[in-house]
């Protein structure tokens, strides 16, 4: 118990907590419980309470090596401006600053609903509903990159000009930062990518990390998302970039040592054409170059689990299934080369 009699919840201060509480969220009555949350794996997420209403707060990780991507402010005004858009988000509640917590965080609705993170909770439903829940996440994907920025207030949110090449750089930077080990296919990679770059696609808001566990679901209806959540990597820029890396999440291969057992790496799942088909039918976008986002959304994901890894080792992570996450980085990033050699999307 701590000083003011609360259960010591690792990375909230809740005596704190409670006076910002009571000063910027009107529906806050009486003293506050908090738990984590299972997922965010890089901003650690809490359930909050005050036995009426219930919360989610969001915070960057107790050891950070990839510091631009635990923006808070940047993950609290998507939220907000998706709000009347056709993209289920939950309600943005409250963004504060360091000096209640000593980081940033931010505050939205709790959103009733199921979160599917394993094979085996996606294996509990029937094949119809699985396939209907497959489609109806590219479809929200479609319906992410169809909202215009400008009229939801996002006007400079981001560059898209470019945001390829930047991408490519960035997260070889990132790599740099977070790498336990050399990987000389991952030089191989980023210089491959850098070079195979080509002009975007188009413009439009991108997710950044959209897969199954960023959503939560709606218990009668799998087919039906309630909320997008984990917006910390979004920005403006290619769509396709978007979807690539949400195919690549779906890749069997890595069901092992990715998650443990990801849910979006199960074969019961539509095949990656089909979800590639809907996507195009939905957004009416040329999917010809998409061996090249499949290799970015390759490159992304081994240095992700890179820096996941690393925190591992230092003793920062919290939850399970972080100990075989980084056996995943050598064979992400030789499925990345072979997407980008062959050109063969799926």
């Amino acid at each position: 118990m701590s000083a003011a009699g609360h259960t010591a919840v690792d990375g909230l201060d809740l005596t704190a907590l409670e006076r910002y509480f009571d000063e910027y969220v009107p529906e806050f009555r009486g003293r506050l419980t908090a738990e984590p949350l299972q997922g965010g794996r890089s901003n650690l997420t809490y359930l909050v309470t005050d036995g009426r209403t219930r919360w989610v707060l969001r915070r960057p990780p107790l050891g950070g090596l990839t510091p631009s991507a635990h923006d808070m402010q940047r993950e609290y005004r998507m939220v907000a401006a998706l709000a009347d858009s056709d993209v289920p988000v939950a309600r943005a509640v409250s963004l504060a600053d360091a000096e209640v917590l000593g980081v940033p965080f931010a505050v939205v609705e709790y959103v009733d609903g199921t979160v599917i993170r394993t094979v085996e909770q996606l294996h509990a439903l029937r094949d119809s509903d699985i396939t209907r829940c497959a489609y109806g996440l590219v479809d929200v994907l479609a319906r992410l990159h169809a909202v215009d920025p400008d009229a939801v207030g996002l006007t400079g949110f981001g560059r898209p000009q470019g945001y390829l090449a930047r991408q490519v750089q960035r997260w070889y930077d990132q790599w740099q930062r977070v790498r336990t080990r050399e990987l000389g296919d991952m030089e191989l990679l980023h210089k491959r990518l850098a070079t195979a770059c080509p002009a975007e696609s188009g413009a439009s808001i991108v997710h950044g990390d959209y897969r199954i566990d960023n959503t939560i679901l709606d218990p009668a209806d799998p087919g039906t998302i309630r909320a997008v959540v984990d917006w910390e990597m979004a920005t403006l820029g290619d769509p396709l970039a978007d979807l690539g890396l949400h195919l690549v999440y779906a890749d069997p291969s890595f069901a092992p040592v990715l998650s443990g057992s990801a849910a979006s790496t199960s074969e019961r799942l539509p095949a990656a054409t089909d979800l590639a088909q809907r996507y195009a039918e939905a957004s009416g976008r040329d999917l010809g170059e998409l061996g090249f986002y499949l290799s970015l959304g390759y490159f992304k994901i081994a240095v992700i689990a890179e820096g996941i890894h690393a925190r591992f080792q230092q003793g920062l992570t919290r939850g399970t299934g972080f100990d075989t996450v980084g056996q995943a980085v050598a064979p992400l990033t030789a499925a990345g080369l072979r997407a980008l050699s062959h050109q063969e999307p799926l």
